[in-house]
């Protein structure tokens, strides 16, 4: 298979241990281009240390990783990278535009240069963002939703095969929430990249997800929505009772009362969307290793 034939991620029989700690084991993941594969799980089940792995920053246990046909590597280019919201300090002395263009040319020494090829190319991110209106603003003094939509145009400008988001909808409001997934959506459709988009709340990007990877425990399942966010498919995989709602079109996931008769952190450790800690019955804590 060439690489532009190849998918824009392949994991094979992947593994990863922190000593004698194994995140998760033999993980078989291709992820298309253009595809959108969520990613969910409790803290600490190894969602951001995946990204880490496919960045290049983490070593595999075992297995593979290849983007775009290619080992991945620190450094190397063929990746956006979306982080989680944060805002800047309204002191921050930048541009929106030169935000954006760090995405391009933000790995060289030095002041960026005049470059009207360059400046196209912000151009045209800023207004696959609709950011446009506010180009010229200081970034420090916009808004998290206008700075998170910076961030992702900064992320698609060098257009990579692979997007990948680290829970980005963090602190963010749900209309911004909604907008920054549409906006992601609308990218990779436009772009044919692939996206991973890791997230505590699949509501928000569920109208997009072709695929769920969801990491428990040292365990995983893969598949589309319908098929893994049921009460019987998370039931088994954090081995404690899970109660999967659809309400309204939305999601709830509830952790069981009854104790587990397996060490799994429980689905309650990740936030619930649209759940009450008044409603819910008791979650099972996980046990400490």
């Amino acid at each position: 298979m060439t690489a532009a034939a190849a998918p824009a991620l392949r994991l094979h029989r992947a593994s990863l241990a922190f000593g004698e700690r194994r995140l998760w084991s033999d993980l078989d993941l291709e992820v298309s281009p253009g595809e959108f594969v969520a990613v969910l799980g409790a803290n600490g089940a190894g969602k951001t240390s995946l990204l880490k792995v496919v960045l290049g920053q983490q070593k595999l246990a075992g297995g593979t990783v290849e983007v775009a046909g290619r080992p991945a590597r620190r450094g190397g280019r063929g990746i956006g990278y979306v982080p989680q919201q944060k805002g800047l300090e309204p002191s921050t002395p930048l541009r929106a535009r030169d935000f954006v263009r760090l995405g391009l040319d933000g790995h060289r020494w030095g002041p960026l240069l005049p470059n009207r090829a360059a400046t196209r190319r912000v151009d045209a991110a800023l207004a696959a963002v609709g950011a446009t209106a506010y180009a010229d603003a200081p970034v420090g003094r916009l808004s998290g939703g206008e700075q998170q939509r910076l961030r992702v145009a900064q992320s698609i400008i060098s257009d990579p095969a692979l997007l990948l988001c680290d829970e980005p909808l963090l602190s963010l409001d749900l209309h911004h929430q909604q907008a920054v997934s549409a906006l992601v959506d609308r990218c990779r459709r436009e772009s044919s990249a692939a996206v991973l988009f890791i997230t505590h709340d699949v509501n928000p990007v569920l109208p997009f997800v072709d695929r769920v990877l969801y990491l428990a425990g040292g365990r995983f399942r893969i598949g589309p929505p319908e098929e893994v966010m049921t009460s019987e498919t998370l039931t088994s995989l954090y081995g404690s009772p899970v109660e999967v709602v659809h309400s309204g079109g939305r999601v709830l996931v509830v952790g069981g009362a009854a104790p587990s008769p397996h060490p799994h952190p429980h689905p309650g450790a990740h936030a619930v969307a649209d759940s009450s800690p008044r409603t819910q019955p008791p979650a099972p804590q996980p046990s400490r290793r």
